[in-house]
């Protein structure tokens, strides 16, 4: 029996990383410190928004629409915690804005 290859496909989402050439070593050694207030504001408003999902989700029960406030503040805090993640996982060398703006 002879072994197909799949054909290639042009698939509608793509990925390109930038290797960052240098990074700056005393904010690296720094890194856990700096996130702590990032990590205590993402910790409470992660409560929030756990309270704030579990009232959309009988809001969408009742009227079949997520509403877009909730849905804003949902999305705001995972686009934050996005961006912490990234910097604490070093993918980033760009501190963290306290915010949760596209």
């Amino acid at each position: 029996m002879s072994e197909q290859k799949p054909e290639s496909k042009n698939y509608p989402i793509t990925y390109n990383a930038v290797y960052q050439e240098k990074m700056s070593r005393l904010t690296t050694f720094f890194r856990l410190f700096m996130i702590i207030p990032q990590m205590i504001v993402l910790y409470f408003l992660s409560i929030a928004a756990a309270v704030v999902v579990f009232i959309a989700w009988w809001a969408i029960l009742f009227t079949g629409k997520y509403p877009k406030g909730m849905y804003e503040f949902s999305v705001g805090i995972q686009r934050w915690s996005t961006r912490v993640s990234s910097y604490t996982y070093l993918l980033t060398d760009k501190y963290p804005p306290f915010s949760m703006d596209p």
